[in-house]
């Protein structure tokens, strides 16, 4: 086998299998350290082994029994420092288990335990992204619009904590359930939007299993609690955006927009289901929170035949209705994009202005920057925002795409 097919099949391995492992091994051993640190081990190993020895028939167990053996290498070197009796209790492993919870399902445990309230809610999505999701640091450092150095102690502080608070490895009890959903949900919302739109430097267009991951975590919540409007939202939200996947992507490798897609190649069962969950949503009469409202965005947008059927008086609506739950300048950026469709790109250009400190680093700032620069007849301006624009985007499939437009500026 080249060493280019075992890459490829280390890099699949990655995608599918890391957040596997490291949920396997903390139910094991109860420790997100030792987790998290024996499946890196394992990952490397297999750099080192499949290009010489093969890819295995079973990667994902390959990698769950190499990470497995590590991690009882460490814990007897530990146990020779501190105590006999833990590299005992790792080796025999008679403890009972921690309750299951609600839901027996590993990786939901393993969101839940980084997601606890005991944490900072930064740290609990930065730590979830990277055990449950598999980002690199880079990467949810870009989500986060902060440093990479930063995130990084997130992480290592949030960890600590688990460890010093002995916080359990388990979903919580149904009672409980309510009052922790909130920070699981925006991380699963980040989770999903990381399988979008990739946003790690050279990212590949899409990331198909993490859209996937979130979606089947966010189905597994609305089980259990049908009720919560916020959990069908995110999942109305998600599968109408997921719908689309099929058109975003064009055969050449370039990010096509929303307006520019081929509707018909779009999930018709996705977006019914989406659409139901909304309509369900609307008939509860409840006052509807974030996701319940971006997802009646999308679901105005997915109604539409074509992109000049689009309601986008209700949209800016919507928005209208999520700025005052949600005073962000991304939201606010959102708006200004609907608002260019209702009241004219020099009525958006204004609003966007506004928003140039606080998003300063944030690409998708300048790509619209750029696209209401050119609607105004301003092209030289626009050109300077597609290269600021290009120069932080890190997705592929992206910069072909800004790179075009701002190609064909006059």
């Amino acid at each position: 086998m080249s060493g280019a097919d075992a890459g490829d099949a280390l890099a699949r391995a990655h995608r599918t299998e890391w957040a596997r492992v490291v949920a396997a091994l903390t139910r094991r051993f109860g420790d997100l350290d030792v987790a998290e640190e024996a499946a890196a081990d394992a990952f490397a190993a297999a750099v080192e082994r499949w290009p010489a020895d093969g890819v295995p028939p079973n990667p994902g167990g390959w990698l769950t029994t190499t990470a497995q053996r590590r991690a009882i290498d460490r814990l007897r070197r530990e146990s020779r420092r501190d105590a006999k009796q833990r590299e005992a209790r790792m080796l025999h492993d008679d403890t009972p288990a921690e309750p299951a919870g609600a839901l027996d399902d590993d990786r939901l445990r393993l969101l839940f335990t980084c997601c606890h309230p005991a944490l900072a809610p930064e740290a609990r999505v930065a730590l979830t992204l990277r055990l449950v999701g598999g980002l690199t640091v880079p990467e949810i450092a870009s989500a986060f619009l902060v440093g990479e150095s930063a995130t990084g102690q997130r992480i290592t502080r949030a960890k600590a904590k688990i460890k010093a608070a002995r916080i359990p490895y388990r979903v919580p009890a149904a009672e409980d359930l309510p009052a922790r959903v909130s920070g699981v949900l925006a991380v699963l919302y980040l989770v999903f939007n990381e399988g979008y739109l990739p946003t790690g430097s050279g990212s590949g267009p899409l990331r198909p299993e993490l859209t996937a991951e979130a979606i089947r975590l966010t189905r597994l919540l609305h089980g259990l609690l049908p009720a919560d409007g916020e959990v069908a939202g995110l999942l109305a939200l998600m599968l109408l955006t997921e719908a689309r996947r099929p058109a975003r992507v064009s055969a050449g490798g370039e990010l096509v927009p929303l307006g520019e897609q081929d509707r018909g190649s779009w999930d018709a069962e996705l977006v019914a289901e989406g659409h139901r969950l909304v309509r369900e949503r609307l008939a509860a009469g409840e006052a509807p929170g974030p996701y319940q409202i971006l997802a009646a965005v999308n679901a105005v947008h997915t109604s539409a035949r074509d992109v000049r059927d689009t309601d986008w008086a209700q949209v800016v609506a919507l928005y209208d209705q999520l700025v005052r739950l949600d005073p962000s300048p991304v939201v606010a950026l959102n708006r200004a994009v609907a608002v260019a469709e209702t009241d004219g790109p020099d009525v958006a250009l204004a609003l966007v202005e506004r928003l140039a400190d606080r998003l300063a680093g944030y690409h998708a700032f300048h790509a619209t920057r750029a696209d209401l620069l050119r609607r105004v007849g301003r092209g030289g301006a626009a050109r300077a925002a597609y290269d600021r624009a290009v120069e932080l985007a890190g997705n592929t499939a992206e910069t072909a795409y800004l790179k075009r437009r701002r190609d064909r500026l006059p």
